[in-house]
């Protein structure tokens, strides 16, 4: 399998950078408010797919891709030892804002998912929600995750789904027509960013190359009513064909 340049991580630094913490922003107040741990596009509740372990006491977790860093609070609300990671410092900005008005504290790292700046089995949970599982190449990024956890560690990412991957053009809704095929699919490539989805055998094959075990595959359906809709990923597109997907993996030891 051959990569890309890593130019990646430079446009999506600018993108985010630039342009998506103007209005990604905004909404960090309203994630690490809640009481209820939402996952997604469409706010699914941890109760409905058990995401996380049950105890998280001591738990020491890495959020890779951690944006605003809501993932990392709600894991150290629960008691864990969270670091987060990202490439935006205007991400970063407001993760530390946010921090300040929360009264949590946790380390914040810029920098890049596919490498990190800690030693080998530092971690025994690595999580990205729509971070590094979306915006960095799975095969950089999940090898560094292998590296990172604990035998016995947990890797838990959420992304946009395959069929989603195949259906939505470069600009608009996503179609109910297949746009692009399904052989070769790893790096769909915007005017302002780059993101990153591989079909599901590949990602079973690099997943077990990297000594894990999968666990689970959820494939999350929208909810009726949904509580907002998205320009790309209307909800009544999502409620016949998953729009995202919740990955569950163990490291053999």
């Amino acid at each position: 399998m051959t990569h890309g340049s890593g130019d990646h991580l430079e446009q999506n630094r600018r993108y985010w950078d630039e342009q998506a913490a103007a209005w990604h922003g905004p909404l960090a107040r309203d994630h690490w408010a809640q009481e209820e741990r939402r996952w997604g596009l469409w706010a699914t509740p941890e109760s409905e797919v058990s995401v996380l372990p049950d105890s998280l006491a001591g738990v020491r977790a890495i959020e890779l891709g951690c944006g605003t860093a809501y993932v990392s609070a709600w894991l150290a609300r629960a008691g864990a030892l969270p670091v987060g990671i990202d490439v935006s410092e205007q991400q970063l900005a407001t993760a530390r804002a946010m921090q300040t008005e929360f009264g949590i504290d946790f380390p914040l790292v810029l920098g890049n998912a596919e490498t990190v700046p800690y030693g080998d089995n530092s971690f025994d949970l690595a999580i990205s929600e729509y971070g590094a599982s979306l915006w960095c190449d799975p095969y950089r990024w999940i090898p560094e995750a292998a590296r990172l956890l604990a035998p016995g560690g947990q890797l838990v990412f959420m992304r946009y789904s395959v069929l989603f991957a195949l259906c939505v053009p470069a600009e608009g809704p996503v179609s109910t027509t297949l746009l692009r095929s399904q052989f070769g699919l790893t790096r769909l490539d915007a005017q302002s960013h780059v993101q990153f989805i591989l079909p599901h055998g590949e990602m079973l094959r690099l997943l077990r190359s990297c000594g894990f075990v999968v666990e689970d595959l959820i494939e999350i359906q929208a909810p009726r009513p949904a509580h907002r809709d998205y320009a790309e990923a209307p909800a009544d597109w999502a409620r016949q064909w998953p729009s995202e997907e919740i990955w569950k993996a163990r490291l053999s030891g």
